[in-house]
């Protein structure tokens, strides 16, 4: 008899791979969105066994047809790829459970079997980046995710969202190229794909320049995926004239689950004497990280359009993500980690928020939500609330992530990137602030606004349970702190952080 718990593993990216195609063959009827609603939420439940199995008895190895790695694909489970597929699991259910009305607005009816489908695919490729152990199935993965969000992104309303999706696609294939150029060097090296094998039989020290040639490349593949300044030029369009629900999803959870890769090829292949002692990464990432978080926010004071606003915005919160990589300890990486899980809530959050403006107003310009706290309050307290945790006020989960980062920038003897944290937050008031004005101060409605009434409570409901979680881990930290904290001690050498602070000034952090 076949012990069901000891293959979530496989489940977990099995039952939505082979559910997309039922969605196609089920067509466009309440049936597919009930399917897809009931996979997301199977899913999201395999996720937190998984987590919780992992918490009771350890690291998770699930070996695929019974094959032994290197030979066979092996699946891993363990503290930071569980946290990272719960979430991602989490807000892929509440998102689509809040989007039905948006859907039915937003995208042909003709077409919404072919969203199902994708959205399903979309899913399937996030989470098997972060179960999987094989690095070119991380790159099988990752164009799975890719090719989805591609076709999703193209079912926008407006002309310009296929032009988004192309442009999406010439930058990503890019990535994903120099991503892949970067496996083949590895096992050209290493003769196997099986990534803590390919950890174990790197010669970091007085290996090949093909090493530092594969690092580069798979360095960069990343960045374009993770939509890292200068190579971000894909996201501002794509999240603007894509559908709303899909803005939502993508938004929260395709660029966390790039930095998860990232952290994986950094901490777990290449190892942080290499890519912090050897190689520049540190002043690279903390560099880029600066430059992109202020020219980022500064950009989006300036948006008129909210989902391009917030979409700059993600830029600039990736930026944080990076320092926390960059500076390289223990409490910076604990931060960089939740940041990602506290960044996926604030702006999975906020992009529902303007979904349920753009059903009911017609549009996501700002020019057009003139004094909308009138006729949809609740919504508008909803973006109140988030802009407080993007901002990162106390008692927000954004704080507690912006805290950690603050107090170990200090540790790190760090303090440029301690005054650049607090500066690029008053550039956040400044733009959170402008709707916030827009909503609740406006002296004359617009004409959309007049004619508009609350949100539909099948859209508040879901919205209000992604919003209020920022304020829950901004009180309860001990549940994403820890185990942020434990997957980055289990990343870094135990005696990691006192060889930091020994580092001259011309390594890394």
């Amino acid at each position: 008899m076949i012990d069901v718990f000891s293959q979530l593993p496989i489940l977990l990216v099995a039952i939505p791979l082979f559910a997309a195609p039922i969605c196609v063959l089920l067509g466009g009827r309440w049936l597919t969105y009930l399917l897809s609603l009931t996979v997301c939420g199977t899913t999201f439940a395999i996720a937190v066994g998984l987590l919780q199995q992992v918490g009771k008895f350890g690291t998770i190895h699930y070996e695929i047809g019974n094959w032994k790695p290197p030979y066979g694909i092996e699946y891993v489970v363990d503290p930071l790829s569980g946290f990272v597929m719960m979430f991602v699991s989490a807000l892929a259910a509440v998102v689509l459970l809040y989007g039905k009305p948006s859907i039915d607005a937003e995208i042909p009816r003709s077409k919404h079997y072919l969203f199902y489908a994708c959205y399903l695919l979309c899913m399937t490729g996030l989470l098997g980046m972060c179960i999987t152990g094989d690095l070119f199935n991380v790159f099988v993965f990752l164009e799975i995710n890719s090719l989805a969000s591609y076709a999703l992104i193209s079912l926008g309303r407006t002309r310009r969202a296929p032009l988004a999706a192309l442009q999406y696609l010439i930058l990503g294939t890019i990535g994903a190229t120099f991503f892949l150029i970067g496996i083949g060097l590895l096992y050209q090296m290493t003769g196997t794909l099986n990534m803590s094998d390919i950890a174990g039989r790197l010669d970091t020290e007085t290996g090949p320049r093909t090493l530092l040639v594969a690092f580069g490349f798979m360095t960069v593949g990343l960045f374009v995926k993770m939509a890292v300044f200068p190579l971000h030029s894909w996201l501002p369009n794509s999240y603007c004239y894509a559908p709303s629900v899909v803005t939502a999803f993508v938004a929260a959870t395709a660029t966390k689950v790039s930095v998860y890769a990232f952290i994986r090829l950094v901490f777990g292949i290449f190892k942080p004497d290499f890519a912090f002692e050897q190689m520049p990464l540190g002043a690279l990432l903390i560099g880029l990280s600066i430059v992109g978080i202020f020219v980022a926010s500064i950009a989006a004071i300036f948006q008129d359009d909210v989902k391009r606003l917030l979409a700059y915005s993600s830029v600039a919160q990736i930026g944080y993500m990076l320092l926390g990589i960059g500076m390289a300890t223990t409490q910076t990486l604990t931060a960089g980690i939740v940041h990602m899980f506290n960044h996926a809530l604030i702006k999975g959050g906020l992009f529902m928020v303007v979904g349920c403006f753009v059903l009911r107003l017609g549009s996501s310009r700002l020019s057009d939500w003139r004094g909308a706290a009138k006729t949809m309050p609740w919504t508008s307290l909803a973006w109140a609330i988030g802009g407080l945790g993007l901002i990162g006020v106390p008692m927000t989960a954004g704080f507690v992530s912006k805290w950690l980062l603050l107090t170990g920038a200090f540790q790190a003897e760090q303090p440029l990137v301690a005054g650049v944290m607090l500066m690029s937050s008053l550039l956040a008031v400044v733009y959170v602030w402008r709707v916030v004005e827009t909503l609740y101060f406006s002296e004359q409605l617009s004409p959309a606004v007049e004619k508009s009434k609350e949100a539909p409570v099948w859209m508040l409901v879901p919205m209000y349970l992604v919003i209020l979680a920022v304020v829950v881990f901004g009180v309860w930290t001990p549940f994403s702190v820890g185990l942020a904290a434990e997957a980055a001690e289990s990343l870094l050498p135990t005696d990691w952080d006192s060889a930091v602070t020994n580092m001259d000034a011309g390594g890394a952090p």
